[in-house]
């Protein structure tokens, strides 16, 4: 038969007395008298049937027992205090923090920003971005990152359905059209020897990847150039410095627009994806459910765009 739970003024008065170690600081803190604490103390302790303090001259000490129960005891409060602040009090307005890819950022994310702030004028959102993000990041509310969608600790939505194929700038290819009669580009094969290939570390679906599951006989033998951002090998595509893979939900608008061009017909499905991330056992504050429903949206939104 599971124990009934203590009141919460009594866990209350046990943390901040076993922050003290005193209960008329701890009194002092709650707004209550030295002899309320102390007696919601030793209620505590009759109903777990174990004693939490040891009462010595000058102070309190914990026991074995309350030295086992104060960390679940503190966390617990901390967490009532803030989700309670976050709902009912100035912290509805609370900043909330993204941690997203930059190449993410700069061509998709950017872009639809003006329509979230039109929506929802009074979210405040601070955006850092990161190269990879392996550790847990715990002043981050959500998260953007690329990769299989399977990390510890966090769940995972996924925002992008992309395919993979080669791009350049068209000043790259701009010789073969000129000395071709009939306006066609040579073969993969003829043309990606002739140029370098654009590398980015990290990414599992990349040069290797793309050129053996399209069955094209062709490897660069590590004379490519790598780079740890997605974005930083597009600029050098933009450049006519080499061949970059592109992935749709990136590179659509640059090829729209002429920046890039994609001159190849062979394109691959990928795995791999951008995902929204957050953590899995924690609550997220209102400004970030509505940001988190807000990009899940916009992605379903592509999605359809790009079935139809």
């Amino acid at each position: 038969m599971k124990k009934r739970l203590p009141p919460l003024n009594w866990l209350r008065s046990f943390e901040a007395s076993a922050r003290h170690l005193n209960f008329t600081q701890a009194a002092n803190e709650l707004n209550l008298t030295q002899a309320a604490i102390s007696q919601q103390v030793k209620s505590l302790e009759s109903q777990l049937g174990t004693t939490l303090f040891k009462r010595l001259p000058r102070g309190l000490a914990l026991t074995d027992a309350g030295m086992a129960y104060m960390p679940a005891i503190h966390d617990s409060v901390e967490r009532l205090t803030a989700v309670t602040d976050e709902l009912f009090g100035q912290g509805q307005s609370r900043q909330v923090t993204i941690r997203v890819s930059l190449v993410f950022f700069t061509t998709w994310l950017a872009p639809k920003l003006p329509l979230f702030y039109e929506q929802h004028p009074d979210v405040k959102i601070r955006f850092t971005s990161n190269i990879w993000q392996e550790e847990k990041q715990k002043d981050t509310d959500l998260g953007i990152r690329y990769g299989q969608g399977v990390w510890p600790d966090v769940k995972a939505e996924r925002l992008t359905w992309d395919e993979l194929f080669p791009v350049c700038s068209p000043d790259l290819l701009r010789e073969y059209v000129q000395t071709t009669s009939e306006q066609m580009l040579p073969s993969l094969e003829e043309v990606l020897p002739n140029h370098t290939l654009l590398h980015v570390l990290g990414y599992k679906e990349g040069w290797g990847y793309w050129l053996n599951q399209t069955s094209t006989d062709y490897t660069d033998n590590g004379k490519g150039i790598q780079f740890d951002t997605l974005i930083s090998a597009l600029e050098m595509a933009k450049l006519g410095q080499g061949f970059a893979l592109g992935r749709t939900s990136v590179v659509k608008d640059m090829i729209e627009n002429g920046t890039l061009i994609a001159p190849f017909e062979k394109t691959l499905e990928t795995s791999e994806a951008f995902f929204l991330t957050y953590p899995t056992h924690q609550y997220l504050s209102p400004g970030a459910e509505v940001f988190k429903q807000w990009v899940l949206d916009e992605s379903q939104k592509q999605k359809a765009q790009k079935l139809i």
